[in-house]
């Protein structure tokens, strides 16, 4: 990506009544050295993210994507993060989009090992060009995830639905998926269960009635998914959160990978098997998820 704008920002109680947030938000050089040696982002993946779409100068789902960002805290024992200074500073990185697609990043740190308080930072860049993903759609293989269905209720410190800095896994299961001739993983587990993809929910349509795995499985509760299921649902579709399994993925009519950058992203290929790709209905979908929405 080319990192474009950047905001280091000092956080308040998630309770300060004050109006303006401005003095708490301090532009920094995006490619200059910006954390000491011993932030626990670096040395641990201690913290948390979110990625938000940008179109045209617009943030896309900002309250679905902080609801999330304060979600994640709270599982990962963070202190709460004061939503209103969070939606500030996406309002003043936002300013510096311009047109076009870009994407905004907002991090929050456990802060430097042994110190007081967290660290936090957001930042603004050109979004990768998605345009043949969303056309031509994306091959996938699937990946054991290494749990069964009900290891998430049993062992939450986990923390596997939380959107962690810690994403080796994640970038590990991409590679693995190229190295096998195919451009994206489906998680799943031990069990047969679909969950998600390293960077993106899964949407699965049979007939006129569209699926995705039930977030209770330990998955993150995509913002992208839930923005397009009340759409779907507005025109007259069916919508469910439901336990996949990995045979109903590969017997769907359609599937999808959605992200809140990459958008809908059409299944071309479970494990080497061709999936057919309605490409007028997916074009419609990503003219929805392209258009503004909060």
């Amino acid at each position: 990506m080319a990192w474009r704008f950047a905001l280091r920002i000092d956080p308040v109680a998630f309770d300060d009544p004050r109006e303006s947030f401005a003095d708490t938000l301090r532009v920094i050089d995006p490619l200059a050295p910006a954390l000491p040696v011993g932030e626990l982002s670096a040395q641990r993946g201690d913290g948390i993210f979110e990625s938000l779409g940008v179109v045209d100068g617009h943030p896309q789902e900002v309250g679905p994507h902080l609801e999330r960002l304060a979600h994640s805290a709270q599982l990962c024992e963070l202190p709460t993060p004061n939503l209103a200074q969070w939606g500030a500073a996406i309002e003043r990185v936002a300013a510096e989009a311009g047109e076009g697609e870009s994407v905004i990043k907002l991090v929050l740190s456990r802060g430097v090992d042994g110190g007081a308080s967290p660290t936090a930072w957001i930042t603004l860049a050109d979004a990768p060009d998605n345009a043949r993903a969303r056309a031509e759609g994306v091959r996938i293989v699937t990946l054991d995830r290494g749990y069964t269905l009900d290891v998430p209720g049993r062992a939450p410190w986990l923390l596997l639905g939380a959107k962690t800095l810690s994403y080796a896994t994640n970038m590990a299961a991409i590679r693995e998926a190229k190295r096998r001739g195919a451009d994206d993983a489906v998680f799943v587990t031990s069990d047969g269960y679909v969950l998600e993809a390293p960077t993106a929910s899964v949407v699965l349509r049979f007939g006129d009635r569209f699926v995705t795995p039930t977030p209770s499985a330990g998955i993150l509760h995509g913002t992208t998914q839930l923005s397009l299921f009340a759409h779907l649902e507005q025109r007259g579709f069916a919508t469910a959160y439901d336990t996949v399994t990995t045979a109903q993925l590969a017997q769907a009519d359609a599937a999808w990978l959605l992200s809140s950058v990459r958008l809908a992203a059409p299944v071309a290929a479970v494990d080497g098997q061709p999936m057919a790709i309605d490409r007028a209905f997916t074009d419609e979908l990503n003219a929805y998820l392209l258009s503004p929405r909060d």
